[in-house]
């Protein structure tokens, strides 16, 4: 085979050119720190990059439902807790109610500032998130989730929550429902009330006090009636299970004594007369805050009551207050339980991100050390490939002949 110069010197030429862009390509690395620029650079690698750039993708989206929910749970907590201030305040009120000395002019002024906690309690169930919604509207709503109408406090939401709807699920809103309208009533077991009495159709003279679970086991989830027969020193009570019918206990009735059957322990104060009824009920999900503190403003703006019409209601409204509370605290504590759930949420995405971040920048990023080296010997190697060149170009017939 004849290699003539011509060829030789095309030949020069490539490889030159196949240098200098090899040293583009080494440059452009250096310049923008990624080994990866082009698929066809690795395709291995950047499959393996855009892999974590997607992983990278989902943690952020997660990151930014997880501040919403922490900002709606943070709001929520803040309002359930400005809420049990309130109920606190209403239950000093209710105690103060019960002082025997009090007129009732001095029960209206009380009325009166209870009537003002509950407007803030309104204002706080109907307190917005910052974003357009409402912090217990439930499901979402447009309008605030409570109506104060004439004849009482309506939830006009939709019961239930919303959540983001990614794999963590995180909670924006918190059932409106169920904080202010389910708590537990009466003891949490059983409500206890006065009936008329069934001889005179007069209030009962004696009153009874929200009762306690002696034996959990023993419950029936009955209602009962408790009549008292009779004049003292002879005066007794019985006990009926009214959905049965049965008679469950009976005894000497003496004021201010507990009586005990099914695993329920009652007490009786006052003086009780021949015909009074107390009537014990099964707890329901259904006692609502603003029904409580109406109903206790109604009776702080009744006049005339007797001291055992004024025990029992404020034996009853307390009791009441006190469940509403507790419901409220509950979720409040069930608020903060997802705070510290998103925190330890945060904890771990933010771990996974650097996973990502660190397997990306494995996959795509240059060892600078490592391409500076390479970077310079096809420099060295370019300049000499161009010192080769200029001497071959001088090899000709010519050149020799002019020598």
């Amino acid at each position: 085979m004849r290699v003539t110069t011509a060829n030789l010197f095309d030949r020069s030429v490539a490889t030159l050119q196949g240098r200098q862009q090899r040293m583009q390509q080494q440059q452009q690395q250096l310049a923008s720190g990624k080994r990866i620029e082009l698929a066809s650079d690795d395709p291995t690698g950047a499959a393996r990059s855009e892999r974590a750039l997607a992983a990278i993708g989902r943690i952020e989206a997660n990151q930014r439902a997880l501040e919403a929910s922490r900002n709606a749970m943070t709001l929520s907590e803040a309002a359930l807790g400005d809420a049990n201030e309130l109920m606190q305040q209403a239950r000093e009120l209710m105690l103060s109610a019960g002082n025997a000395s009090y007129s009732d002019a001095e029960r209206k002024g009380l009325a009166n500032k209870l009537q003002g906690l509950r407007d803030q309690l309104i204002s706080i169930a109907n307190r917005p998130d910052g974003s357009g919604g409402y912090l217990f509207s439930g499901q979402g709503a447009s309008a605030p989730p409570f109506l104060d109408e004439a004849t009482g406090v309506r939830y006009v939401g939709t019961p239930g929550t919303i959540q983001t709807g990614n794999l963590d699920n995180f909670q924006l809103t918190v059932d409106g429902r169920a904080a202010w309208e389910e708590a537990r009533s009466g003891n949490g077991s059983f409500v206890t009330s006065a009936a008329a009495n069934a001889l005179t159709g007069l209030p009962a003279k004696g009153w009874i006090d929200s009762g306690r679970v002696t034996d959990p086991s023993q419950l029936t989830g009955n209602n009962y009636r408790i009549d008292i027969a009779g004049t003292p020193p002879a005066q007794t009570y019985s006990v009926t299970n009214v959905d049965t019918g049965a008679g469950v206990a009976a005894g000497t009735f003496l004021p201010n004594t507990t009586i005990a059957f099914d695993g329920m322990a009652v007490g009786i104060s006052g003086n009780a007369t021949d015909g009074d009824t107390f009537n014990i009920a099964p707890a329901t999900n259904d006692l609502r805050v603003f029904d409580v503190l109406d109903g206790a403003i109604k009776e702080l703006n009744t006049p005339l009551r007797s001291s055992v019409e004024i025990a029992q209601a404020n034996v009853g409204r307390l009791r009441d207050i006190d469940a509403a509370m507790n419901n409220l605290q509950s979720l409040r504590a069930q608020a903060g339980e997802r705070l510290n759930t998103l925190d330890g949420t945060e904890s771990r995405m933010a771990a996974l991100k650097q996973y990502n971040n660190e397997e990306r920048s494995a996959a795509e990023d240059l060892d600078m050390v490592q391409a500076i080296s390479e970077f310079q010997n096809q420099q060295s190697g370019y300049d000499a490939a161009l010192k080769t060149y200029a001497m071959v170009q001088r090899l000709s017939l010519f050149n020799y002949i002019n020598g």
